[in-house]
């Protein structure tokens, strides 16, 4: 018979709250029953929000801290510039991209995974997209090519890792590869313009004063959310990640779900391919480059556990602007870039340290 013990990834509290010790340790933390089919039993919802919530809110007010000293950081260095309608417009565009891919990024390391195809798959959605071919049918039939090539990728991906048992970094290392040769193909190296103007004036106006593209990642960001913290894939995405073989046993077909998920990464690249094509108005073989490391970086900092089994998508957008406004001040001082790069790898190793120092020394509640 097996064990049970409080702490169901079914059960009360949110998802974004979980510890690693808290998520599928057993087939009925994953399941809520117990080997004998009895029902596991259920923390009280009081005590799970109370710990779940301070760990939350700590490492969300340390993130947003480092985000309000970055901002001050900028209106320092150039206090003419920084905090511009225009310098401000741009952060969040730039965010804007990079951020959707991190929303899908967020699900794939949350299952104990990793997406390094994530840059090329941006780039090969938003070169099909802008083909002479295809924008000739519109608007509709180029939003409908990026979101289905950026899936199919994905799902590639997913059924490679799923059922091929293809180690994630070596199939999404091929995607990758294979992804930007092909993308390099298709437009043979050749930057392509978009000329339909209706694209250009949807995807590059504004909504109430913000950005088109804006309101898409917030969207996107919104989905991703409820998807993760409110629906039972995203309790199944725990439960994977945390203890896969308790999944299992719980019912949970493990297989389909991975494949889902870096299915779902890949529709992210796919929005973020539109994204990228409607800001640099062209389709590219470049687009996307680096994507893969910016949006690890992000989903890290964010809380998210490399060992799987915790994602926090609050986390992860904090990352996001962080990252973001980082690039924005090195730009507005005319830094280099290797200094850039340097900070960044700095900040990233500083997090996966203390996420290890974290699950090592749990606090106690």
């Amino acid at each position: 018979m097996t064990d049970k013990k409080p702490g169901s990834v079914l059960g009360a509290g949110s998802a974004e709250d979980r510890s690693p010790n808290e998520t599928a340790g057993s087939p009925s933390s994953a399941g809520g029953t117990g080997g004998d089919g009895r029902s596991a039993p259920q923390p009280t919802a009081p005590a799970a929000t109370k710990g779940g919530g301070l760990r939350l809110d700590v490492r969300l007010t340390g993130l947003f801290a480092v985000l309000v000293l970055l901002c001050v950081v900028g209106y320092l260095t150039r206090p003419d510039a920084f905090l511009t309608e225009g310098n401000l417009s741009t952060i969040l565009r730039l965010a804007a991209a990079i951020g959707v891919v991190s929303v899908g990024m967020t699900f794939v390391i949350t299952t104990a995974g990793i997406d390094l195809s994530v840059g090329s798959m941006v780039a090969l959605a938003s070169v099909w997209m802008t083909t002479v071919a295809t924008q000739s049918y519109g608007v509709g039939v180029m939003v409908l090519c990026a979101l289905l090539v950026g899936l199919g990728a994905g799902l590639v991906n997913g059924i490679l890792i799923a059922y091929g048992r293809v180690v994630p970094f070596i199939a999404t290392l091929a995607m990758m590869v294979a992804a930007r040769g092909l993308a390099e193909r298709i437009s043979g190296r050749q930057t392509q313009v978009i000329r339909d103007t209706a694209f250009l004036d949807f995807f590059r106006g504004s909504f109430l004063g913000v950005p088109v593209l804006v309101w898409m990642f917030l969207l996107v960001f919104a989905a991703g959310w409820v998807l993760l913290n409110r629906t039972t894939f995203g309790r199944r995405t725990f439960a994977v990640g945390g203890n896969p073989e308790a999944a299992r046993l719980a019912g949970i077909n493990v297989k389909r779900h991975v494949a889902l998920v870096y299915g779902l990464a890949g529709l992210c690249c796919g929005i973020a391919a539109i994204m990228v094509a409607a800001r640099t108005t062209s389709g590219a073989s470049t687009n996307g480059l680096y994507y893969e490391l910016d949006a690890i970086a992000a989903v890290v900092i964010g809380g998210t556990l490399l060992t799987g089994g915790r994602g926090s998508l609050l986390g992860t957008l904090i990352g996001v602007l962080i990252f973001t406004v980082l690039s924005n001040i090195f730009t507005l001082n005319n830094l280099e870039t290797d200094i850039q790069n340097i900070a960044k790898g700095v900040i990233i190793v500083v997090a996966v340290l203390l996420q290890y120092r974290t699950m090592n020394h749990p606090r106690t509640t």
